[in-house]
Protein backbone atom coordinates (compact mmCIF):
# COMPACT_ATOMS: atom_id res chain seq x y z
CA UNK A 1 0.00 0.00 0.00
CA UNK A 2 2.74 2.26 0.93
CA UNK A 3 4.53 1.46 -2.32
CA UNK A 4 1.33 2.36 -4.28
CA UNK A 5 0.86 5.71 -2.77
CA UNK A 6 4.51 7.23 -2.98
CA UNK A 7 4.24 5.80 -6.47
CA UNK A 8 0.89 7.62 -7.00
CA UNK A 9 1.83 11.01 -5.30
CA UNK A 10 5.40 11.53 -7.24
CA UNK A 11 3.77 10.24 -10.51
CA UNK A 12 1.51 13.35 -9.97
CA UNK A 13 3.73 15.37 -8.95
CA UNK A 14 5.98 14.96 -12.24
CA UNK A 15 2.77 15.04 -14.39
CA UNK A 16 1.35 18.07 -13.39
CA UNK A 17 4.71 19.71 -13.32
CA UNK A 18 5.32 18.79 -17.15
CA UNK A 19 1.67 19.98 -17.66
CA UNK A 20 2.77 23.66 -15.56
CA UNK A 21 5.99 24.10 -17.74
CA UNK A 22 4.33 23.34 -21.14
CA UNK A 23 1.66 26.01 -20.65
CA UNK A 24 4.08 28.62 -19.40
CA UNK A 25 6.56 27.79 -22.17
CA UNK A 26 3.05 28.48 -24.22
CA UNK A 27 1.14 31.28 -22.33
CA UNK A 28 -1.83 28.51 -21.99
CA UNK A 29 -4.20 28.85 -19.12
CA UNK A 30 -2.91 26.98 -15.89
CA UNK A 31 -6.49 25.05 -14.88
CA UNK A 32 -5.13 23.63 -11.67
CA UNK A 33 -8.21 20.89 -11.42
CA UNK A 34 -8.12 19.62 -14.92
CA UNK A 35 -4.08 19.23 -14.35
CA UNK A 36 -4.35 17.13 -10.95
CA UNK A 37 -7.59 15.18 -12.54
CA UNK A 38 -5.24 14.35 -15.40
CA UNK A 39 -2.26 13.92 -13.12
CA UNK A 40 -4.08 11.26 -11.17
CA UNK A 41 -5.74 9.34 -14.33
CA UNK A 42 -1.92 8.99 -15.83
CA UNK A 43 -0.74 8.19 -12.57
CA UNK A 44 -3.11 5.27 -11.86
CA UNK A 45 -2.54 3.82 -15.44
CA UNK A 46 0.73 4.14 -14.61
CA UNK A 47 1.62 1.95 -11.66
CA UNK A 48 -1.04 -0.78 -13.23
CA UNK A 49 0.69 -1.16 -16.12
CA UNK A 50 4.16 -1.54 -14.12
CA UNK A 51 3.00 -3.21 -11.20
CA UNK A 52 -0.13 -5.60 -12.41
CA UNK A 53 0.76 -6.21 -16.05
CA UNK A 54 5.03 -5.57 -15.36
CA UNK A 55 4.23 -3.87 -19.28
CA UNK A 56 7.55 -1.16 -18.28
CA UNK A 57 8.33 -0.24 -21.52
CA UNK A 58 4.77 0.07 -22.53
CA UNK A 59 3.88 2.92 -19.85
CA UNK A 60 6.40 5.75 -21.35
CA UNK A 61 4.39 5.47 -24.68
CA UNK A 62 0.86 5.38 -23.08
CA UNK A 63 1.61 8.35 -20.81
CA UNK A 64 2.72 10.42 -23.89
CA UNK A 65 -0.11 9.53 -25.82
CA UNK A 66 -2.66 9.94 -22.39
CA UNK A 67 -0.57 13.91 -21.99
CA UNK A 68 -1.63 14.38 -25.89
CA UNK A 69 -5.37 13.22 -25.43
CA UNK A 70 -5.88 15.59 -22.61
CA UNK A 71 -4.06 18.39 -24.32
CA UNK A 72 -6.34 18.20 -26.98
CA UNK A 73 -9.81 17.08 -25.32
CA UNK A 74 -9.45 18.40 -22.03
CA UNK A 75 -7.88 21.52 -22.32
CA UNK A 76 -9.26 22.09 -25.78
CA UNK A 77 -5.78 22.83 -27.06
CA UNK A 78 -5.85 21.98 -31.50
CA UNK A 79 -5.14 18.64 -32.01
CA UNK A 80 -1.82 19.72 -34.38
CA UNK A 81 -0.23 21.76 -31.41
CA UNK A 82 -1.30 19.15 -29.25
CA UNK A 83 1.25 16.98 -30.65
CA UNK A 84 3.74 19.70 -31.24
CA UNK A 85 3.36 20.82 -27.22
CA UNK A 86 3.55 16.90 -26.11
CA UNK A 87 7.36 16.73 -28.10
CA UNK A 88 8.49 19.90 -26.87
CA UNK A 89 7.45 19.51 -22.90
CA UNK A 90 8.83 15.62 -23.12
CA UNK A 91 11.85 17.11 -24.61
CA UNK A 92 12.68 19.08 -22.04
CA UNK A 93 11.57 17.35 -19.55
CA UNK A 94 13.78 14.07 -21.02
CA UNK A 95 17.18 16.75 -20.77
CA UNK A 96 16.44 17.54 -17.04
CA UNK A 97 15.94 14.35 -15.68
CA UNK A 98 19.21 12.86 -17.72
CA UNK A 99 21.01 16.21 -16.74
CA UNK A 100 20.02 15.25 -13.13
CA UNK A 101 20.58 11.40 -13.69
CA UNK A 102 24.26 12.45 -15.01
CA UNK A 103 24.74 14.33 -11.72
CA UNK A 104 23.55 11.40 -9.38
CA UNK A 105 25.49 9.29 -10.89
CA UNK A 106 28.40 10.85 -11.72
CA UNK A 107 28.23 11.70 -7.51
CA UNK A 108 27.44 8.12 -7.00
CA UNK A 109 23.54 8.92 -6.00
CA UNK A 110 22.01 6.82 -7.96
CA UNK A 111 21.44 3.45 -7.39
CA UNK A 112 20.54 0.60 -10.15
CA UNK A 113 17.87 -2.33 -8.72
CA UNK A 114 17.31 -4.79 -11.22
CA UNK A 115 14.33 -5.94 -11.50
CA UNK A 116 13.25 -2.72 -11.68
CA UNK A 117 11.67 -1.07 -7.95
CA UNK A 118 10.26 2.05 -6.69
CA UNK A 119 13.62 3.26 -4.38
CA UNK A 120 14.94 6.33 -2.60
CA UNK A 121 16.78 7.77 -5.71
CA UNK A 122 13.97 7.37 -8.38
CA UNK A 123 11.86 9.31 -5.40
CA UNK A 124 15.11 12.11 -5.36
CA UNK A 125 15.72 12.04 -8.93
CA UNK A 126 11.20 12.88 -9.25
CA UNK A 127 11.47 15.79 -6.75
CA UNK A 128 14.72 17.52 -8.80
CA UNK A 129 12.95 16.73 -11.47
CA UNK A 130 9.48 18.41 -10.85
CA UNK A 131 11.28 20.69 -8.80
CA UNK A 132 13.31 22.31 -11.88
CA UNK A 133 10.15 21.98 -14.40
CA UNK A 134 8.06 23.86 -11.80
CA UNK A 135 11.06 26.47 -11.55
CA UNK A 136 11.62 27.04 -15.24
CA UNK A 137 7.79 27.68 -15.69
CA UNK A 138 7.73 29.65 -13.25
CA UNK A 139 10.73 31.99 -14.15
CA UNK A 140 9.41 31.88 -17.89
CA UNK A 141 6.06 33.68 -16.22
CA UNK A 142 7.58 35.69 -14.29
CA UNK A 143 10.00 37.36 -17.23
CA UNK A 144 6.88 37.37 -19.25
CA UNK A 145 8.65 34.79 -22.04
CA UNK A 146 7.29 31.78 -23.78
CA UNK A 147 5.00 31.64 -27.25
CA UNK A 148 2.15 32.66 -28.56
CA UNK A 149 1.12 30.98 -31.33
CA UNK A 150 -0.26 27.98 -30.30
CA UNK A 151 -4.25 29.22 -31.06
CA UNK A 152 -7.03 28.24 -27.99
CA UNK A 153 -9.51 27.28 -30.60
CA UNK A 154 -9.49 22.83 -30.58
CA UNK A 155 -11.40 22.97 -33.47
CA UNK A 156 -10.79 26.09 -35.99
CA UNK A 157 -8.88 25.97 -38.90
CA UNK A 158 -4.85 26.58 -39.12
CA UNK A 159 -2.42 27.43 -41.98
CA UNK A 160 0.44 25.04 -41.36
CA UNK A 161 3.37 26.13 -42.60
CA UNK A 162 6.63 25.43 -42.92
CA UNK A 163 7.49 26.15 -39.27
CA UNK A 164 4.68 23.92 -38.60
CA UNK A 165 5.59 21.37 -40.35
CA UNK A 166 9.52 21.61 -39.10
CA UNK A 167 8.08 21.61 -35.49
CA UNK A 168 6.17 18.54 -36.51
CA UNK A 169 8.78 16.46 -37.02
CA UNK A 170 11.24 17.26 -34.27
CA UNK A 171 8.02 15.46 -32.13
CA UNK A 172 9.23 12.23 -33.84
CA UNK A 173 12.94 11.74 -32.49
CA UNK A 174 11.44 13.12 -29.48
CA UNK A 175 9.44 10.57 -28.64
CA UNK A 176 11.69 8.19 -29.78
CA UNK A 177 14.42 9.35 -27.26
CA UNK A 178 12.36 8.97 -24.50
CA UNK A 179 10.84 5.25 -25.22
CA UNK A 180 14.46 4.82 -25.95
CA UNK A 181 15.42 5.69 -22.54
CA UNK A 182 12.96 4.28 -21.09
CA UNK A 183 14.10 0.98 -22.70
CA UNK A 184 17.69 1.08 -22.16
CA UNK A 185 16.86 1.69 -18.56
CA UNK A 186 14.42 -1.10 -17.88
CA UNK A 187 16.69 -3.56 -19.26
CA UNK A 188 19.63 -1.73 -16.89
CA UNK A 189 21.70 -0.51 -20.18
CA UNK A 190 21.29 3.05 -20.05
CA UNK A 191 24.44 4.11 -18.57
CA UNK A 192 26.35 2.93 -21.37
CA UNK A 193 25.12 6.17 -23.52
CA UNK A 194 23.53 8.24 -20.56
CA UNK A 195 26.54 10.53 -21.67
CA UNK A 196 24.55 10.92 -24.93
CA UNK A 197 21.30 11.94 -24.12
CA UNK A 198 21.96 15.15 -22.74
CA UNK A 199 23.83 16.29 -25.94
CA UNK A 200 21.59 14.95 -27.94
CA UNK A 201 18.19 16.56 -26.48
CA UNK A 202 19.80 19.75 -26.44
CA UNK A 203 19.85 19.55 -30.31
CA UNK A 204 16.55 18.83 -30.38
CA UNK A 205 15.07 21.20 -27.50
CA UNK A 206 17.58 23.47 -29.65
CA UNK A 207 15.76 22.89 -32.56
CA UNK A 208 12.11 23.31 -30.94
CA UNK A 209 13.32 26.81 -29.57
CA UNK A 210 14.92 28.24 -32.29
CA UNK A 211 11.88 27.54 -34.77
CA UNK A 212 9.05 28.52 -32.38
CA UNK A 213 10.94 31.90 -31.88
CA UNK A 214 11.18 32.53 -35.52
CA UNK A 215 7.63 31.29 -36.39
CA UNK A 216 6.13 33.49 -32.82
CA UNK A 217 8.43 36.56 -34.06
CA UNK A 218 7.16 36.26 -37.89
CA UNK A 219 3.12 35.87 -36.64
CA UNK A 220 4.17 39.10 -34.77
CA UNK A 221 5.28 41.24 -37.11
CA UNK A 222 2.49 40.23 -39.63
CA UNK A 223 -0.39 40.70 -36.95
CA UNK A 224 1.61 44.19 -36.52
CA UNK A 225 1.69 44.90 -39.96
Amino acid sequence: MIDFVLFFLFSILETSAMFYLVFKVFKIDIFVKEIVFASVIMGFISFVLRNEYHLLQLDLVIQIILMFLFIWLLFRIHIFYSIILVGMVYQIYFLIQSALFFLMDLFNLFHYQQPFTFSYSIMVLQILSASTAYSIGRIIFVKRKGFDFVPDKPAGKIVIKRQDKILMALTIPSITIGVTISILYFNGNLSQIYFLIPIVSIVILLGFLTISYKKDRGEYEHFSL
